[in-house]
């Protein structure tokens, strides 16, 4: 997969979707594809990564695509898009719920995890249809300080991804509004979340080599959950393990094993109407073209 005897440098999150999937590459499991040097890091974090260069193969967030794609190549499979799997804005308060929500945050403060993220990028999708006069300040804080941020009134509201779909009410916390929900009504496409990118000057073949392993990996991992099981729960960060499935459920699906037509409109259609608001700068016509 590599164009020299270099172990393949690759960094993804310890999030149990990226870990499920990966488990029998990193493992020297997928016939032929020889198990690469993994560093986790959260997806923040692997954006700066790619900005800067580093690493053979990268988990980041679609977001930053337009900033890396002439170093990096998207491949067609391993990363997360799906339905019903969007962020949340999460209040204090419960709110009218949705996309009427959106008015209450006008001039309010948000904690989100990243500016540099797919999230980001929905919710200022969401706000710029739902929030007249915009939302107020943005504070970046870890995701998961977001939730006892908004609990303990630090701020007004947060924007929340993952495992908090699902543990939001432990806090006492109310749902405001789905981005995904607002992404899917308004295009029909799938939400596109997390990418898998790849160093062009590994060359055709060996791009197209790690794509047929990355995707052997997946099918493996559907094939034989349980067999990932160990790897997936020692990086979960103390997550339930029936929280560490329905996670895998949400963000491991079709499009993990090939992004497809539906997906890469989905993710053509989020940079355009991204860089239409002002949010990124405009994607080159062949710029998510794999080799």
């Amino acid at each position: 997969m590599s164009p020299d005897s270099r172990r393949l440098q690759i960094a993804y999150s310890p999030c149990p979707n990226d870990t499920f999937v990966f488990d029998a590459l990193a493992h020297g499991r997928v016939p032929g594809a020889p198990a690469p040097d993994v560093t986790f890091a959260d997806i923040d974090v692997t954006n700066g990564m790619a900005e800067r260069g580093e690493f053979d193969v990268l988990k980041v967030s679609y977001a930053v695509l337009p900033y890396v794609l002439g170093e990096y190549a998207l491949l067609p499979c391993g990363g997360a898009l799906g339905r019903g799997c969007g962020p949340l804005v999460l209040t204090r308060e419960p709110g009218s719920g949705d996309a009427a929500g959106g008015a209450g945050l006008a001039g309010r403060t948000v904690a989100v995890p990243s500016e540099r993220s797919t999230a980001y990028l929905l919710f200022r999708l969401w706000a710029a249809d739902t929030v007249p006069g915009g939302v107020g300040e943005i504070v970046v804080m870890p995701f998961h300080e977001i939730m006892p941020a908004v609990r303990d009134g630090k701020v007004d509201a947060g924007l929340v991804i993952h495992e908090a779909r699902f543990t939001y009410q432990n806090y006492g916390l109310h749902k405001l509004a789905d981005m995904g929900e607002h992404w899917e009504q308004t295009t029909g496409l799938p939400i596109p979340l997390g990418a898998i990118i790849a160093k062009r000057s590994l060359g055709a073949p060996a791009l197209k080599a790690l794509a047929d392993a990355v995707r052997a990996s997946v099918r493996a991992a559907w094939d034989d959950p349980e067999a990932s099981r160990p790897y997936v729960m020692e990086h979960a960060q103390e997550m339930d393990p029936a929280v560490a499935d329905q996670h895998i459920g949400l963000y491991v699906n079709e499009f993990t094993a090939d992004l497809g037509e539906d997906g890469y409109a989905a993710v053509r259609g989020l940079l355009t109407r991204a860089a239409a608001e002002g949010l990124l700068p405009p994607l080159a016509p062949d710029a998510l073209d794999f080799p």
